[in-house]
């Protein structure tokens, strides 16, 4: 009996990675596999309450997860480095959303405040408050695997949406403006 089960084993591993590489290509074919896309345990949530972060030396106060859940509108929050690649392709999007008056509430991931001021100066500020997430412990209880990454507050402070990497035109206009309407 035990080495039925030995012999079977294997046969049965390779009969489940087969039919989940059938249910990738399947996805694929559909249009409905995205290998980025992790799903998000906040949605619909509050956000995990943490003490205040400081400051960006020089920009406007830091903040903890109070005055996120405090300010009555809808905002987003943006996870940044200045060594994120990615998020050098977000910029010009998050400086037109600046400019559509979309508050945007940055925190910089295990990021030196010398090295975020420098990316901010080259790239812009798109940024209502700024505050530095130097041991990345804030990043750990949102669920961020990676930067940049954005979320959409509710004005009660519940997650609505999130994008694990970086927001494009094409999300821009397919994601989030609808969702900004929703929870407008």
């Amino acid at each position: 009996m035990n080495r039925r089960v030995v012999l079977l084993a294997p046969l049965a591993v390779a009969a489940a990675s087969g039919f989940g590489a059938w249910t990738i290509l399947r996805r694929m074919k559909e249009g409905t596999f995205d290998p980025h896309d992790v799903p998000s345990q906040l949605i619909g949530k509050s956000i995990p309450p943490f003490e205040a972060l400081p400051a960006l030396d020089g920009a406007t106060q830091g903040f903890n997860s109070a005055a996120l859940t405090g300010t009555g509108q809808p905002l987003l929050v943006n996870f940044f480095a200045s060594w994120c690649v990615p998020c050098v392709i977000e910029a010009p999007t998050l400086m037109l959303l600046k400019q559509q008056n979309i508050p945007i509430w940055g925190i910089a991931y295990k990021d030196k405040p010398v090295a975020a001021r420098a990316f901010l100066a080259r790239h812009g500020d798109p940024y209502t408050r700024i505050a530095m997430d130097e041991p990345g412990r804030v990043a750990i209880d949102w669920g961020v695997y990676g930067v940049p990454e954005t979320y959409l507050l509710d004005r009660n402070g519940v997650v609505r949406w999130r994008q694990a990497g970086p927001i494009t035109d094409d999300v821009l206009e397919t994601q989030l403006k609808p969702m900004l309407r929703s929870v407008a």
